[in-house]
């Protein structure tokens, strides 16, 4: 692409990455450091994907999505999943009416903008299932009828670790369907000061205000399409994801600790993903460092790693970092 056409989408993000300065700044009204996290919520909202967030309690997962709707222009619904959770809980219902005979819909809180699923693997398959296919297909189907969910529409998903008790391990087909998978770790001990000082009141009031309207999230997502990404940038993408199918290929001897690799959902969000994070940073063309960065959270929770990888405590984390460090970069 010519510089030119560089410069006109240039000057494209920058009129349209306005609002990610506002954005940030309500949110930190809240949010104590966390910048990972909130930069990757944004990332989110710019590629019109779902993230699942895993943590141990107490990391603000939950706080962190609750404030981000809470700055946009929407609706928003907060579900908590629990083991006795139904789908009609979460999808809705066909309500009979014993005057005239018939049915009528009870649409469920699905149908909202921003769906916050609080610890989604409290629930079980059946309700699972009913998540899946609204956040792969973007519609609901109650008895014979389908209904499309809203245009704006996002699950972003909390989840605590596996091991604890009480919790049921996610389809691999539905976590696929998450664009990033962020993993939220403890705070530095100057953050959690700055916590301390923020939040250790009996009576807290954040005075948060919608600072973003949804027309304007539809515009930027528009400019996030048309941010260049050059051939030896989409060449550099699929070698990262096909280093994770046939290591051996790259030279790269990692084939004993891998037993699936990503799939092509993985390279389109890889993709949409560098380019949205090219946008938060007012750039309009992908640079190898924006798939670098973006590629651990779209990759961790596509890899199934082998029992040598789990004898050697190997995590997925680990087998993306060596493939990310040991790939020529263009």
């Amino acid at each position: 692409m010519e510089n030119t056409g560089i410069d006109v989408i240039n000057e494209q993000v920058r009129k349209e990455s306005v609002f990610i300065r506002a954005l940030r700044s309500e949110m930190e009204k809240v949010i104590v450091g966390q910048k990972y996290l909130v930069d990757r919520l944004i990332i989110g909202l710019l590629s019109n994907s779902h993230i699942l967030l895993e943590g141990v309690p107490g990391l603000a997962k939950t706080l962190s999505v609750k404030t981000l709707a809470s700055c946009l222009d929407t609706d928003f619904q907060r579900i908590q999943f629990t083991p006795d959770l139904l789908p009609a809980d979460l999808i809705g219902t066909q309500v009979y009416n014993p005057k005239d005979g018939n049915f009528s819909i009870k649409k469920g809180p699905i149908f909202a903008n921003i769906v916050l699923a609080d610890e989604i693997n409290r629930a079980p398959a059946k309700v699972q299932s009913a998540l899946l296919e609204a956040m792969q297909e973007r519609q609901v189907t109650l008895g014979h009828e389908t209904f499309p969910l809203p245009a704006l529409f996002l699950v972003l998903a909390t989840e605590n670790p596996i091991e604890q008790e009480g919790t049921y391990p996610l389809p691999e087909a539905q976590v696929d369907r998450f664009m990033l998978k962020l993993k939220i770790t403890y705070p530095s001990i100057e953050e959690e000061r700055k916590i301390l000082d923020a939040m250790a009141f009996t009576r807290k009031d954040f005075d948060v205000h919608p600072v973003v309207k949804p027309e304007t999230l539809v515009r930027a997502r528009r400019t996030v399409d048309d941010i260049y990404v050059d051939d030896k940038i989409k060449d550099y993408i699929l070698s990262i994801v096909f280093a994770t199918r046939d290591p051996e290929k790259y030279n790269l001897d990692l084939r004993e600790y891998l037993r699936y690799g990503a799939s092509p959902r993985a390279t389109i969000n890889l993709t949409i993903g560098a380019r949205a994070h090219a946008f938060l940073n007012g750039r309009g063309y992908v640079t190898p460092q924006d798939v670098k960065s973006i590629a651990p959270d779209v990759l961790r929770h596509r890899l199934i790693v082998s029992y040598e990888a789990e004898a050697e405590e190997l995590t997925s984390d680990d087998l993306i970092e060596r493939i990310l460090s040991e790939l020529p970069v263009p």
